[in-house]
């Protein structure tokens, strides 16, 4: 972390804010050091220390993202660019400047307001820097933390490229405001502003730029903009892990043998794989020190925990608590991970992981793709929900999200999936699929794979030593399998051999294939017939 003291001499930017809109202005904490923040939150009773010293909020009504209620402005610049869809969701230009006054008049008559300079992109040649306007001083905690952070001298010339003006206690007036409810985030490309209002939820911030950056970097920049964790081993190999929410992309992109990129948001260009963020947004629930023991490590003085309960009779967490909300939160600065790699920037990857956790025990543990299965199971996007998971979730469900990341794309995901094809093929890129869920039957019959075969099996596949064993070809998906793996049981490899009733395989693997083909037919006119061809066959 660097040493902020000195930045609280610095003057905030006050022409700078009137010029965005502030019609009035009280007291503007400018560049605040993690320190500071913590003991204004804990001064306000917005917050406590737990027993190792981390910044522990309630975000209140919100304890996640609200899809529904993310929108995009309209207008010449994005009408014909935007894949307008149920997460891409327009709104009037008209309301994007009512809602902004009404921000800032409402953030103009606070006692107080936080103000922070950041920036996005660890490469120099992307960079984007950000100004923060911030409600409350744990969410410009949270910006510190997640974004990368000027030096002192980056600072005396800052131009903000973008804004994100967010406040909690804001809410809109649906009648008036064009928005669903009284919470909002709104995206103006052509005014550079994000709107957030009426949700304490801090992702809403990170997946705000997020989502811009998903927009500029393929359209402008012809840098492929992903949803994955990325690490790099010793000979300078890139790997890159693309998953939804428990599929084991933060816990399998931290490997003690290789460098940590980051955990969530990257950029691939013609020369490197570099890391959007300054820091990780790790999710807590059942989190055990033997298992993660980085993540576990990170919660500690300047670390920012969302949402958890304690144990009874102190501040200790406990992470299997759920009586808030199962999506408890940590973040804190990427060098708070002892083995992560600053600048947050690797070479070329060498290696791609699709990891999916399938609760019908139909995909293999792992899988080796061709160019164009690659590009299928990319837009496709597929992991399963087990029981519990979700209200109303019984048994195994299909989740799809478009690249690993649907809420967050704003092109079409064939934009994005033709990018990935033309890299993997120009940099010969291996490409595996990981199954991290069940095995010998769905859930409720079968077992969850065992981290340590999932480790043994990406392990092999980062060394080299599945270039040389023989394979097979599944028989609906078509993927290649191999038939031994070093530290693996082969019996586990083909998921079919490991079913009790072989026609009952073929039965749900051929279910599973029509979900997916079903699922595609939303992107079918918008793909290369490449793509289409790697189509599961029935």
């Amino acid at each position: 972390m660097q040493n902020t003291t000195s930045l609280l001499l610095m003057q905030p930017p006050i022409e700078k804010l009137k010029q965005l809109g502030f019609t009035s202005l009280n007291n503007v904490h400018y560049q605040l050091n993690p320190e500071d923040l913590v003991d204004q939150t804990v001064l306000r009773k917005e917050g406590i220390l737990n027993n190792t010293g981390a910044l522990c909020i309630n975000t209140g009504e919100f304890t996640g993202r609200s899809p529904k209620d993310k929108f995009t402005v309209k207008d010449a610049l994005t009408e014909n660019t935007v894949d307008w869809n149920n997460f891409n969701l327009p709104i009037e230009e008209k309301y994007f400047f009512q809602l902004k006054k009404k921000l800032l008049d409402y953030l103009g008559n606070k006692e107080s307001i936080w103000v922070r300079d950041a920036y996005a992109c660890a490469s120099n040649k992307y960079k984007l820097n950000i100004r923060v306007i911030n409600e409350q001083p744990s969410s410009n905690l949270f910006a510190y933390n997640m974004f990368l952070r000027p030096e002192e001298k980056e600072l005396e010339n800052f131009e903000p490229d973008w804004h994100i003006i967010q406040a909690p206690g804001f809410k809109a007036n649906p009648a008036i405001d064009g928005t669903r409810q009284h919470n909002f985030a709104i995206v103006s490309f052509t005014h550079k502003t994000i709107l957030i209002g009426g949700t304490g939820y801090t992702g809403e911030i990170k997946k705000g730029i997020f989502s811009v950056l998903n927009y500029l970097l393929p359209h402008d920049k012809n840098v492929l903009s992903m949803h994955c964790s990325a690490n790099v081993g010793k000979a300078g190999d890139v790997a890159i892990f693309f998953g939804l929410s428990g599929t084991g992309k933060t816990t399998l992109s931290a490997d003690p043998n290789r460098k940590l990129i980051g955990d969530d948001e990257h950029g691939w260009t013609d020369s490197n794989v570099f890391n959007f963020e300054g820091g990780c947004y790790a999710k807590l629930i059942d989190l055990n020190e033997e298992k993660e023991p980085e993540i576990y490590r990170a919660i500690r003085p300047g670390a920012l925990v969302e949402n958890v309960t304690f144990h009874a009779g102190s501040n200790a967490i406990d992470f299997a608590g759920k009586t808030i909300t199962e999506n408890t939160r940590v973040s804190y600065p990427l060098n708070y991970i002892s083995n992560a790699l600053e600048p947050s920037i690797g070479g070329l990857p060498k290696n791609i992981f699709f990891l999916t956790c399938d609760a019908y025990g139909i995909l293999p543990p792992i899988s080796k793709l061709t160019p164009a299965q690659a590009m299928y199971q990319f837009i496709s996007g597929y992991t399963a929900k087990v029981a519990g998971t979700e209200a109303g979730v019984t048994e195994p469900k299909s989740t799809f999200s478009a690249c690993f990341g649907a809420p967050f794309l704003p092109l079409h995901p064939g934009y994005y999936a033709k990018m990935l094809g033309d890299k993997m093929k120009t940099h010969e890129v291996n490409v595996w699929m990981i199954n991290t869920g069940w095995n010998g039957g769905a859930y409720g019959v079968g077992q969850r794979m065992k981290l340590s075969y999932t480790r043994a099996m990406i392990t092999a596949a980062l060394n080299g030593d599945l270039d040389n064993v023989e394979f097979e070809t599944h028989s609906v998906f078509g993927m290649m399998i191999p038939k031994q793996c070093a530290g693996v049981p082969v019996n586990i490899l083909h998921p079919r051999y490991t079913w009790s009733d072989r026609n009952a395989y073929d039965a749900a693997a051929k279910n599973l294939a029509q979900q997916f083909i079903e699922n595609f037919k939303k992107y079918e006119a918008n793909v290369d017939p490449e793509i289409l061809s790697a189509t599961p066959k029935i």
